[in-house]
């Protein structure tokens, strides 16, 4: 196995979604694309790949956007692991959350999927919930608004205000955790004061 991280965005392919609080992940990894350096490219994979380093003599990583629909991610994400031959350990998937507050980002590895159909194809297709997940907080639906309605609608035009504040920060998370370890990102962002 290689050092090589996989961080993977999920979200569904097309303009159409490109904005939706389900492709929060994705806007990571776009703000993970500028930081790196470089523009994404097709993967046989059936993925959008950036291959780079974060920071200068960091970490190598691959960055990907599976062109999948969010449900189907498993085949896109196993298929990268294998080509790069990187253990699932080595996974950082960044996700929308609707169980946590808007504006928030909290980090796990393992553990349920909470009802996510991405993370739960994930994990289906590498045979292990082992990976590390970068849970990015969308609020939860108001009143008895469907979640899957809700999940493929834009930010409200408050949270758009916040929302780059937001990637920055669940980017700062994923660089974090693959730096320093899990406990110290832990740390850092469960605790930090809005």
């Amino acid at each position: 196995m290689t050092d090589t991280w996989l961080i993977v965005g999920l979200g569904n392919p097309g303009t159409e979604y490109s904005n939706n609080r389900h492709n929060v992940g994705q806007m990571v990894l776009d703000e993970l694309a500028r930081r790196v350096g470089g523009s994404f490219k097709v993967h046989k994979a059936r993925a959008h790949v950036l291959e780079g380093r974060l920071g200068i003599g960091g970490p190598r990583v691959v960055l990907a956007k599976p062109m999948s629909y969010m449900n189907v991610s498993g085949g896109p994400v196993s298929a990268l692991t294998k080509f790069y031959d990187i253990d699932p350990r080595h996974l950082v998937a960044v996700h929308d959350e609707i169980d946590i507050p808007f504006n928030t980002v909290k980090l796990k590895i393992g553990g349920g999927e909470g009802g996510h159909n991405g993370l739960r194809d994930i994990s289906k297709a590498l045979a292990t919930k082992e990976y590390l997940r970068v849970r990015v907080g969308v609020g939860r639906p108001p009143g008895r608004m469907d979640t899957a309605d809700f999940v493929l609608k834009d930010f409200a035009t408050a949270e758009k205000k916040e929302l780059p504040f937001l990637l920055d920060e669940a980017a700062d998370a994923v660089e974090t955790v693959v730096k320093d370890g899990l406990p110290v990102a832990q740390q850092k962002f469960h605790t930090a004061v809005k």
